[in-house]
């Protein structure tokens, strides 16, 4: 199925109140990436090691991790639209605090406030968009996908713009455009529609006794520390000026958006979505491992090209975590998230470390490893992941349950935050 099938007509066409929510995801998701180009430029300001500074996605993705658990438990009691503000808020905050901080702990600790707000707001920005956009589930998706991709392309490129001038600047540059969401989405999005049944923090955690549900958490868990490492701990490795190395990250957040939104739809039509994950997981870990011994030129390369591998892992986990179980999506995916975002912040961590106890070459070796790991619990649990309840349309990738229950994520007051 052409993933641009699934309500063209109707997706450029949306109310004021699904633009407000999605460009306000667009600058959640830039946050990601933000800090890639100038980690560099921190570490020397502050006088800190690479070790340190990359403390800073440990603390915002551990803060993410537990931060899952409670996302339903607060949308579902406040509503979608309060707790989407509440995320925002904690960001502006945080974000502009970031930009003042005379010391890396001090900068690792914002960045852990900045974590929990994100986590609120991303968390929530689907089923909000899912229960406002014209089109059908189908292209409320469609426009997150989207969304996410566009945030994970421009976030370097502003940090490099930005960072340029000062490593402070985009911090406070996402302060701004946070504020702006916040008041966008103040004026243009309504009230939703409170669940009936108010979900427990615990909630979560029981779905992950479903067999699908854990076997795609866990191989994602192997994936993700894959991935950042990736985002992470390449930008000491490139050690480049911040302009080129916002251009080499930018130009991994434009084959993610496309691979992720255009391309893995059509190769799960084709090949189905478990062989295309499997390959793609294991394409992922040759990539890296020729990242970590070729020379300047190949490690450029092989950055970029990780953002088609990457984006493909996205879309496939995704359905993965929405479809393979009778949980609701929203339970499910903070499950599956819970598991796989403390991988995102390991990764960081141990990365540099692994360094200093081997040399350069090792982190990626470990990278790759992991990376295969997630392919063989794929290979392994494939027909746990393959259940005959599965709602994962099997024409196209687009979650069945997305489609035909679109009050479901808008009635239990969460969405995902599964790329």
């Amino acid at each position: 199925m052409d993933p641009f099938d699934a309500g063209t007509g109707s997706l450029l066409r949306q109310p004021k109140a699904v633009w407000a929510t999605a460009g306000a995801s667009v600058v959640a998701f830039m946050g990601i990436g933000l800090v890639d180009p100038i980690l560099p430029s921190i570490a020397q300001g502050l006088h800190a090691t690479a070790g340190q500074v990359s403390l800073l996605f440990t603390s915002y993705f551990l803060i993410t991790a537990v931060a899952m658990l409670l996302t339903g438990f607060v949308s579902s009691r406040i509503g979608g639209r309060r707790t989407l503000l509440l995320g925002l808020a904690f960001v502006v905050v945080f974000a502009g605090l970031a930009g003042t901080s005379g010391s890396v702990g001090q900068l690792v600790g914002y960045r852990a406030g900045w974590g929990l707000g994100n986590a609120l707001f991303v968390s929530t920005a689907l089923a909000v968009i899912v229960g406002a956009a014209a089109g059908g589930s189908a292209a409320a998706i469609l426009l997150y996908e989207s969304a996410l991709g566009l945030g994970m392309a421009c976030g370097p490129l502003l940090g490099a713009v930005l960072g340029n001038v000062s490593w402070r600047y985009p911090f406070f540059g996402t302060a701004t455009l946070m504020a702006i969401g916040f008041l966008c989405i103040t004026a243009f999005l309504k009230e939703q529609p409170k669940p009936a049944r108010k979900t427990s923090v615990l909630d979560p955690l029981k779905a992950l006794g479903h067999g699908g549900l854990a076997s795609a958490a866990v191989s994602a868990f192997f994936y993700n520390y894959t991935f950042f490492t990736v985002l992470a701990f390449t930008p000491f490795v490139l050690d480049m000026t911040p302009y080129r190395s916002g251009a080499v990250f930018f130009a991994w957040g434009v084959l993610l958006a496309v691979f992720s939104v255009i391309v893995a739809p059509r190769m799960q039509t084709r090949f189905g979505s478990l062989k295309v994950l499997g390959g793609s997981l294991v394409l992922l870990a040759a990539d890296v491992l020729v990242l970590g011994y070729g020379d300047h030129t190949t490690a450029v390369v092989c950055t970029v090209l990780s953002g088609a591998f990457i984006g493909v892992n996205n879309t496939v986990y995704t359905e993965l975590a929405l479809g393979v179980s009778d949980a609701p999506r929203p339970v499910a995916s903070a499950g599956y998230n819970f598991v796989r975002w403390f991988a995102a912040a390991a990764a960081p961590y141990f990365a540099p470390r692994i360094e200093e106890w081997t040399d350069i070459h090792v982190p990626f070796v470990v990278a790759a490893v992991t990376a295969v790991l997630g392919a063989l619990v794929v290979l392994v649990r494939r027909r746990a992941l393959t259940l005959p309840h599965s709602r994962l349309h099997s024409s196209g990738g687009i979650p069945m349950a997305a489609e035909q229950e679109p009050r479901h994520a808008a009635e239990d007051g969460v969405g995902t935050f599964t790329n």
